[in-house]
């Protein structure tokens, strides 16, 4: 395994989590069975985390588009995560975990959002990392719904156009508490953003992989650290 610096992690990593299809495809298994495989994955990356050090770790779990898929592997992924929240929730609370979610999370199946409301107030409490899903999440419509939010507060009086800067604006996305990406990571070799925390990673650095999520274990995950902490991070300066 490579080694990594302790003293120079990132504080915050975002994961693409993408190629549980594929996976599934490879191996002529239905896309479902890929899912489960890729709930295996998020276990070992979140407890990796965990152990290493890392603040914050975001996954991109469900997006805005994902509603588009069939009706069956929307069900599927819904009652995956509801059966993932139900059982990591005792470890995460013994391992100082405070599970958050960003989205549009009233779109979710009831029950399903049921269960993600009662862990994450199960594990408010945990002060060691910070695990946010995200959740029927688009980064242009979070970016929409800030911006909703600015304006009523407009039109009601208590905001005047021009006090608007990036810092007000920050303020009224999903999670104004948490910090930008340092690490954004993409496995399955696609190199795009995909609506993803699009105000956020301005400045983050990237990490793509060909490797698919079910595939992406520990030794993955600590090498793209590794990447990481070899690059210079300039922020637009020289």
């Amino acid at each position: 395994m490579t080694s990594i610096d302790p003293n120079n992690l990132p504080k915050h990593i975002a994961i693409i989590m993408d190629g549980n299809g594929r996976w599934a495809q490879n191996r002529s298994f239905g896309r479902i069975r890929g899912h489960q495989k890729g709930a295996q994955a998020v276990r070992k990356i979140v407890r990796t985390s965990r152990e290493i050090g890392i603040q914050w770790l975001t996954l991109y779990a469900f997006s805005e588009e994902n509603w588009q898929r069939p009706n069956l592997e929307v069900d599927a992924l819904m009652n995956l995560l509801n059966n993932y929240l139900l059982s990591e929730v005792k470890e995460m609370q013994s391992n100082g975990i405070s599970l958050r979610s960003i989205g549009r999370l009233k779109k979710l199946h009831k029950n399903t959002r049921k269960t993600l409301f009662e862990v994450i107030d199960q594990t408010a409490s945990g002060k060691d990392m910070i695990l946010t899903l995200a959740l029927s999440y688009g980064g242009r419509q979070e970016i929409i719904d800030a911006f909703k939010a600015i304006a009523a507060k407009i039109q009601d009086g208590y905001i005047a156009p021009e006090q608007i800067t990036e810092q007000l604006l920050a303020e009224y996305l999903y999670a104004p508490q948490m910090p930008d990406p340092d690490l954004l990571i993409r496995t399955s070799g696609e190199q795009r953003i995909s609506n993803f925390l699009l105000w956020q990673i301005a400045y983050s650095e990237l990490y793509l992989t060909p490797t698919l999520w079910p595939d992406f274990d520990k030794n993955e995950f600590i090498k793209a650290i590794n990447v990481f902490q070899k690059r210079e991070r300039r922020f637009g300066g020289i």
